[in-house]
Parts: C-alpha cells; sequence; structure tokens
C-alpha cells in the first residue's frame, strides 16, 4: 500500500513548490516508487517537475463527454475513463505525475473529483509514495477529494491569515473525518516559530525565503535544476525526515 502525503494549504503559500521539492528529495533518496497527484485545477505542480502532461483529467472527461461514441461498446464509461487516464500518466526518471485539469463542461466538476478519488484508491496500490498537490483553501476537502492521508502537511506563510487558513484546514479534516495519521505544519518563506500553533498539529520547520527559487518561478523553469545549495532546499531537507515512513 501507498504512503500518502497530502499538500494543503492557502493559495500564494508556496505548496506547489514544497510538493515538487519533496518530489525531488524521494527522487534523490531512491525511497521508491513515486506519483505525484496535481489535484490543483489551476495545475502548475508539472511546470515545476519539468513534466507537464500532455492530457489530464479534466480534458479527458470533457472529450468523452462530447463523443460519446469513443466509448466502446460493450465497456462501461467509468472503466473506458478509468482506462484513458492510465494512459494520461507523464512516466519520468524516478517518478510519475497525473494532472487533474479543469473540466471545461457546465456541472462536471464534482464528477472529475469522484474520478479522481477513485483513481487514487486504486493507484496507491501500486506506488510506494503518492504526493498529492491538493487546490489551495478549504473547497477540495469539502468535496473530499483526499480521504485519507498518512501525512497531511499543511503549508502556510507567515502571515496571520495563513495561519488562520492553516487552523481552518486541519478543523475541517476533523470534522470530515478525513483519516491522516501524521499532521504537520510548514510555514513557507518566513524564519523562526510562527506566531501560534495548531492544536492537534505538529509544528515541523519554517523555510526561508529563496531568491534563486523565486527566480526559477518567475522563468517558468523546473525546480528540478534547483542548486544543491538552495538554501530552502536544504532547509526541507532538514526538517523533513519526519515526513517520511
Amino acid at each position: 500500500m501507498g504512503y500518502t502525503i497530502a499538500i494543503a494549504g492557502k493559495g500564494g503559500t508556496g505548496k506547489t513548490t514544497l510538493a515538487a521539492l519533496l518530489v525531488r528529495i524521494i527522487k534523490e533518496k531512491k525511497l521508491g516508487s513515486l506519483l505525484a497527484v496535481d489535484a490543483d485545477p489551476n495545475s502548475n505542480l508539472g511546470q515545476f517537475l519539468g513534466a507537464e502532461s500532455k492530457e489530464n483529467i479534466g480534458g479527458i472527461i470533457d472529450d468523452i463527454a462530447a463523443h460519446p461514441a469513443k466509448v466502446p461498446a460493450g465497456m462501461p464509461k467509468d472503466r473506458f475513463i478509468e482506462y484513458q487516464i492510465q494512459s494520461a500518466i507523464e512516466e519520468r526518471e524516478g517518478f510519475d505525475i497525473l494532472t487533474m485539469g479543469r473540466p471545461e463542461g457546465p456541472g462536471c466538476y464534482c464528477y472529475a473529483n469522484n474520478v479522481l478519488r477513485n483513481i487514487i484508491s486504486k493507484m496507491i496500490k501500486n506506488y510506494d509514495y503518492i504526493i498529492i498537490d491538493n487546490e489551495a483553501g478549504l473547497e477540495h476537502l469539502s468535496r473530499r477529494t483526499t480521504r485519507a492521508a498518512d501525512v497531511l502537511l499543511i503549508v502556510s506563510d507567515g502571515s496571520a491569515a495563513g495561519l488562520r487558513t492553516a487552523g481552518r484546514i486541519y478543523g475541517l479534516v476533523r470534522e470530515l473525518n478525513i483519516k491522516t495519521v501524521k499532521n504537520f505544519l510548514i510555514v513557507n518563506r518566513s524564519e523562526g516559530l510562527p506566531r501560534e500553533l495548531l492544536e492537534g498539529v505538529e509544528y515541523l520547520g519554517s523555510i526561508p525565503q529563496d531568491a534563486e527559487i523565486q527566480q526559477i518561478s518567475s522563468d517558468g523553469l523546473s525546480l528540478m535544476d534547483l542548486n544543491n545549495d538552495s538554501i530552502a532546499f536544504n532547509s526541507l531537507r532538514s526538517i523533513g525526515e519526519k515526513i517520511w515512513r
């Protein structure tokens, strides 16, 4: 059974950056097979990994909805969608990536989430690690895109608003009975202790501002090309041991 790390947080806190860096760490540590899931409709994880997918779940669902004759006779639509999504997984050296995308058809967003949830529940048996970069905010939790995780990694910046959102995320996780084994808070682009800690969530540490990461992001380049002496990357490596098994 795969070890699932779900990443959540307010928009703009750098959760996708940290998701990409975690993929790189797992790859470099050779901890096992790895699936990166970009579950944010505003898909950026592939770009940060230098592995943008040619297809995504939203596009596949839209295409089948517009062309139902593509479904082979005698094959249930859900099974055909699952086959198409399996084919859409982008395979790279050291990791695979699956992208949610944004469905364009009216009223199909919840269906796309249901498809993603069912696919992930099956795929976790095929990988040692699964990293899920969730949509910013709270809505993805209320839709229960993520039903369970070995690690819930809540990312905040040092602002009061970011920490409040982090607290609300954890509160909703408890309210919806989403099963998480370890719950961590990382404060990104900050140094020192945050203004407040979250009850029930272990403070893992802070990641300092990193000009090199800012430049790479601005240029639309891959964090796989980030120098090994990056202060943010080394900081995450040093505090990240508790995240693994």
